[in-house]
Formats: structure tokens, sequence, C-alpha cells
């Protein structure tokens, strides 16, 4: 869980962050820390709207790499039949 003194170095900052909710990039929302309790973040996107998320969520600085752990696995890249010369 994020703690108090990170949410308002965030808040004070205005800091772009990516709120991972599972391994998909897709579900990340991406904003800034408006305000918290002792359960949930609000996050204001750039369209200005506010979601309510919980505080057990990774939150990082946007510009951060996504944690390996939260990524989806990778598909085995498999060589081209076509590219033996043989």
């Amino acid at each position: 869980m994020i703690s108090e003194e990170q949410l308002d170095q965030f808040r004070i900052e205005s800091t772009l962050l990516r709120v991972i909710r599972d391994v998909s990039p897709r579900n990340d929302v991406r904003g800034i820390v408006v305000a918290w309790d002792d359960e949930s973040v609000l996050i204001r996107k750039k369209n200005r709207r506010v979601v309510k998320l919980s505080r057990h969520y990774v939150y990082q600085p946007y510009e951060a790499e996504r944690p390996p752990e939260f990524m989806l696995p990778q598909d085995p890249i498999e060589p081209d039949d076509l590219s033996d010369e043989g």
C-alpha cells in the first residue's frame, strides 16, 4: 500500500502517475493525485475526470518503466523456416 508521504509528494509535485491494476497495460490509469483517505486515492485523468482507486494498487511515476512482474507473458519468437539457407 502506498504511504501518506509518497502520496503527498506526488500531489505537491503534480507527478504524472501510472496506476497498475493488473498485468495488462491497457488497464493502467494515468493521472495525478488529487486526494486520498485510508482506503482509496482520487486520481485526475487528462480528460479531467476523477477516478477513485484502491491504495493497494501499484503507484509509480509514468516515466518509470513498468515492473516486469506486472507484464503479460511474452510469446517466444519462432524462427522463420524460410530464412534457412541450406
